[in-house]
């Protein structure tokens, strides 16, 4: 009885972290003005209670999901719409026909994605002139003055990959845009394995793809998602093979070093995990181990990082005000994070741990970024590091159709 209370007690502390890091999120987008009116620097003309050109969407399709919510969850719906919500959440697909699926998926995806990989990424995006060529041109060994490009190339596994792509495929996004296709197919599998079920796989893997975040940067290779696609193996193979997990992580480290705190999510995936408490203590021991190497690599080591440090706490309220903007475009997130964030509470409640995980997960990669530029004046909240935030938002979805019969009444 003391471990489910322990559990429990755990759970509702993920919840509510969670809940508020969400509702910083989502208030910005009802009030736009209202954080900067209060850690801005330019206050005298704002308006902190002005709505948003986006807040009506918001309340009115948040009222109308929790009010259907609440009534399924008190029964008070017709007979047949529940009915039909039990049969959508119970129905499954074959092995067979899951392969089949998928690989239809993928083939419209890239086919729809692979005219981006003939377009000029110099006339889109500045940073590739700017800063990724000319740390190109100097990798592996090479010096720069310009510590943005320095910055590159401590990024040991990001540039290896990229080079690769530039000179034997003659195109620098190709890996990036495989890396993406990866990423969708380790967002289907991770989702069968915390479910169970490949159709909750198949309703992530169609969450991801309508996600305008996810779709703008999946052939990008400035703001390529190796990092995203190592993160998610180091997860998947927790139940599979645990030993790999923390060399994928280091991978995605040294792809790039926003990842660092992530291990902090993976250690608590691996607590709700059902594997022996041996492995889970072995894994614990190895993240330790590497995470510390990681840390004397990158401070004893000749690397931009410690020169990069500067603290400004009011960064970290208005990092929140940026989420919101930055990810404007996602409306579907935008509409249902929130539910969805309640709705993994009671899934969670309801004896499925892997909504806390996934509730951890959401967690973290909000806000990761208003730490980081809390701390440091290098790097801005920037839109193509909150895909693995839609990745995790839409494992989230999935978890509504999982195979154990978790009642939300």
């Amino acid at each position: 009885m003391s471990d489910l209370e322990d559990s429990q007690k755990v759970s509702y502390a993920v919840f509510f972290c969670t809940l508020v890091s969400v509702l910083l999120v989502i208030i910005p987008i009802i009030f736009p003005a209202l954080f900067s009116s209060f850690f801005g620097m330019f206050t005298e003309h704002l308006n902190p209670f002005e709505f948003g050109y986006q807040s009506i969407f918001l309340i009115v399709s948040n009222i109308v999901i929790f009010g259907v919510g609440i009534a399924y969850y008190k029964n008070k719906i017709p007979s047949s719409i529940h009915n039909a919500f039990e049969k959508i959440r119970a129905f499954e697909i074959s092995k067979k026909v899951s392969v089949i699926s998928l690989i239809i998926i993928l083939g419209v995806y890239v086919g729809l994605s692979s005219p981006e990989l003939l377009l000029d990424e110099s006339k889109e995006w500045s940073d590739y002139h700017l800063v990724l060529l000319p740390a190109l041109e100097i990798w592996p060994f090479g010096e720069a003055s310009d510590i943005y490009v320095k910055e590159q190339n401590d990024r040991y596994v990001r540039m290896f990959l990229l080079d690769i792509s530039l000179d034997i495929f003659q195109n620098i996004k190709l890996l990036p845009f495989v890396a993406s296709i990866l990423v969708v197919v380790f967002t289907y599998l991770i989702t069968t394995q915390f479910c169970q079920k490949r159709f909750a796989g198949m309703i992530s893997v169609v969450v991801l793809l309508q996600s305008y975040t996810f779709l703008q940067f999946d052939t990008v290779a400035v703001y390529e998602n190796f990092w995203v696609l190592f993160f998610l193996i180091s997860l998947y193979v927790i139940q599979k093979k645990w030993f790999l997990s923390p060399v994928f992580y280091i991978l995605a480290f040294y792809t790039k070093a926003f990842v660092a705190p992530f291990f902090l999510m993976t250690l608590f995936t691996t607590y709700r995990s059902e594997i022996s408490r041996r492995t889970k203590f072995a894994l614990l021991i190895s993240y330790i181990i590497i995470v510390l190497v990681s840390i004397a690599i990158v401070f004893l080591g000749d690397t931009v990082y410690p020169d990069i440090i500067e603290v400004n706490y009011s960064k970290f309220i208005l990092g929140f005000q940026v989420i919101a903007s930055q990810l404007r475009f996602d409306l579907f997130f935008i509409m249902m994070i929130l539910p969805i964030t309640v709705g993994l509470m009671f899934l969670s409640k309801n004896k499925l741990k892997h909504a806390d995980s996934i509730l951890i997960l959401i967690f973290g990669t909000i806000i990761a970024s208003p730490i980081l530029v809390t701390f440091t004046y290098h790097y801005e909240v920037l839109p193509y590091r909150f895909v693995p935030l839609i990745i995790f938002f839409a494992i989230g979805v999935g978890l509504f159709f999982s195979k154990r019969s978790v009642n939300l009444e």
